[in-house]
């Protein structure tokens, strides 16, 4: 799956962003994310009532002499976060032009590069059937070529189960943190206990939601017949005008559902396809829902 990632013109723009997290977790090292967390870094917050315990150290002694009352200075503190690109890398993302999982490649490089350059811990895993292929954990702008060099020899297999796999997921790793799932969902199980797999945990979460144009406005008429590209299962149709719109109709469905699962949830959503520009999505689209800033 050779291509371009992170061409340089991406990568000029990337480098001004830095990944935001709608909740507060602890980080294991100081990165460059300003929490909301309070804690002991060099920049002044708010102040506190001293409890017995407390580090003598950081005691507002000029207050005390004023109020004659202990005050706790506290600061804003700098962390990392944990972020997880999560790749539906099953055959059915294995169509279009891009296919889907090219695509949802270039996406994972270019959020992975704006958590490595900030400090961030970043770990791409791809989903296949039930099994789940991480990469190792990457951090600092030096890991830029081990996350491309995973990245460009993920190749497409195995039919979708999002359940099992997330829940894997799930066990492997400590339910904090930034995840960003890239997936056409297209799971003949469905994709809703999936995603309350995730929701289960403390995660902030990000449902990335690519079909391809092909899937969405087919060029198909006359006497076909389809297979399936993960089981096989054949259909016979003829396709006809009507057909097309009941069809374009059920994906629109598809997708309203989609959407409105997430949104009651508490997921971000976003609806795209193989044709949008990644930049686009970035810098727009992600920035519009608070994934990066």
């Amino acid at each position: 799956m050779t291509q371009v990632l992170l061409p340089p013109e991406l990568v000029t723009r990337l480098e001004r962003l830095h990944l935001v997290t709608r909740k507060v977790f602890h980080g294991r090292f100081k990165g460059e994310r300003r929490s909301r967390r309070k804690g002991q870094s060099v920049e002044f917050a708010d102040y506190r009532d001293y409890v017995p315990g407390d580090d003598l150290r950081f005691i507002d002694w000029n207050g005390y002499a004023r109020l004659d009352r202990l005050y706790l200075k506290l600061f804003l503190e700098e962390e990392d976060i944990h972020f997880y690109v999560l790749l539906d890398a099953s055959e059915s993302m294995n169509f279009g032009e891009p296919t889907k999982l090219q695509w949802a490649v270039r996406l994972a490089a270019a959020l992975g590069f704006v958590g490595l350059v900030r400090g961030d811990r970043v770990s791409v895993q791809a989903l296949r059937g039930s099994s789940v292929e991480a990469s190792p954990v990457l951090r600092g702008r030096v890991s830029v070529p081990r996350l491309v060099e995973f990245l460009d020899q993920l190749a497409p297999g195995g039919p979708t189960e999002l359940a099992p796999a997330l829940k894997r997921f799930c066990l492997a790793n400590s339910g904090k943190g930034i995840v960003v799932l890239i997936s056409d969902l297209l799971d003949k199980s469905g994709y809703q206990d999936a995603l309350r797999t995730l929701l289960a945990r403390e995660f902030d979460i990000y449902v990335v939601h690519v079909l391809s144009q092909e899937e969405l406005d087919p060029d198909l008429s006359g006497d076909l017949r389809l297979l399936d590209a993960e089981d096989a299962d054949a259909a016979e149709v003829t396709v006809t005008a009507g057909l097309l719109r009941r069809y374009r109709q059920t994906v629109e469905n598809f997708r309203n559902a989609a959407r409105v699962f997430c949104t009651r949830r508490g997921l971000a959503y976003l609806g795209t396809d193989n044709t949008a520009a990644v930049e686009d999505v970035v810098l727009r689209h992600l920035r519009q829902r608070g994934l990066v800033q």
